[in-house]
């Protein structure tokens, strides 16, 4: 593993530079200023939520076409563009009066964040590490495991004697500085024929899949219930972090204290999962990916004290580590690399669009009175039927296959 990052790491780092760049458009982040943003545009949680959810759902829609650019553009082209433009969406947040373009906001951050920095990111791994995908693209998200560890412990301290709007002024800087970084480490790209048909990874049946045929295949439809499920709910679980502290009579800071542990165990989970995978392929591990999230939040729901949390983000942070890792290279171990851009695309929207709906659905039942834990209690069985799911899509196909 250590030789590897050495030999490749200018390109490892480009993709752990815009993997920490996508955190400006994570709910992690976004969420920290819920209670300014909602104070400061006389929002309640449904409506906030609502927000939200509406222009997460815009920059999934947008990330069907756009999510395609990766398999025409080179990331040193296309990497710059979308940063800049997340600098400039950190800008309006910044600078944003109207509550009635607060959705438009939302969208910005969300798509070029969320989606584009981290599409970009996963895509090039996928597709310039075919023999070592999964322990490239554990050393790409340590990008954003390192920004989840900090920037929220840095963002409360800096709300201490800054505005919030000051605070994504610094956002915008650090994200328009790191694009002369990310130039200068892809001066020259991994391979020169990345985007030849040649230099392509086959998929299932030794064959190049389009996104039209991987739509079309069943197995696409079993995966969805994991990928919907895991955006929106994780999301969910971050948005409302102000509100979940409250419940249980912590303080934010507290809870927010607990965050570098579950970066850990998720960092952990990461590199554990990576190197699992080009041992032992996407298909035997994948189906159980999602089931530490169950305990997770069972115990959010159930626990009342501090330890009973802190376990709760450890489990959390073993599905978290491995969604960085074993989602990404699912496309390309089953559907092929020469139209990975276009396939993920639509997964990625459809992560996207978890994302939107987890926050309005919560949202909206605190608003309607139904108690978080209750609802975490719910989401727990999901990801139990999200699991099964999985296992039953990829034993279809096994045995296709063995057939």
């Amino acid at each position: 593993m250590f030789r590897f990052i050495i030999l490749n790491s200018r390109w490892l780092a480009a993709g752990a530079l815009l993997t920490l760049m996508s955190s400006f458009g994570q709910t992690y982040f976004i969420s920290i200023f819920a209670g300014e943003i909602r104070a400061a545009f006389n929002l309640s949680h449904g409506d906030w939520g609502a927000i939200y959810g509406f222009g997460t759902f815009a920059s999934a829609i947008a990330m069907v076409w756009a999510g395609g650019l990766t398999d025409i553009m080179r990331v040193r082209r296309l990497g710059p563009i979308v940063l800049a433009a997340l600098a400039t969406s950190c800008l309006f947040m910044a600078f944003n009066p109207w509550v009635a373009l607060l959705p438009f906001v939302i969208f910005c951050l969300r798509f070029t964040g969320q989606g584009m920095s981290t599409h970009i990111a996963a895509v090039a791994m996928s597709r310039w590490f075919a023999s070592n995908r999964g322990k490239a693209l554990s050393v790409a998200n340590l990008g954003f495991s390192i920004g989840e560890a900090t920037y929220p412990l840095l963002v409360v301290a800096l709300m201490l004697s800054f505005a919030w709007q000051g605070i994504w002024v610094f956002a915008a800087v650090i994200a328009l500085l790191s694009i002369p970084g990310l130039v200068w480490l892809l001066r020259e790209e991994r391979s020169p024929q990345s985007m030849a048909s040649e230099g392509q990874s086959l998929g299932m049946n030794g064959r190049h899949w389009t996104r039209n045929q991987a739509l079309k295949h069943p197995l696409f439809w079993f995966m969805m219930p994991a990928f919907l499920g895991q955006s929106a709910f994780n999301t969910a679980f971050f948005f409302l972090q102000v509100h979940f502290a409250e419940i249980k009579g912590w303080d934010h800071l507290q809870l927010v204290a607990m965050f570098p542990v579950y970066t850990a165990v998720a960092i952990g989970s990461m590199i554990l999962s990576g190197i699992l995978l080009d041992r032992l392929g996407t298909a035997r591990l994948i189906p159980y990916f999602q089931l530490p999230m169950i305990v997770a939040f069972l115990l959010f729901a159930y626990g009342q004290s501090l330890s009973a949390a802190l376990i709760g983000f450890i489990f959390l942070g073993l599905t978290s580590g491995a969604t960085a890792t074993l989602p990404n290279a699912f496309w390309a171990e089953f559907f092929g690399t020469k139209h990975l851009g276009s396939i993920k695309a639509a997964a990625a929207a459809a992560m996207v669009l978890g994302s939107a709906i987890g926050p309005a659905i919560t949202g909206v039942l605190l608003d309607l009175n139904i108690a978080l834990e209750f609802q975490y209690i719910a989401i727990a069985s999901f990801f139990g039927f999200s699991s099964l799911m999985i296992w039953i899509g990829v034993a279809q196909v096994r045995r296709s296959h063995a057939a």
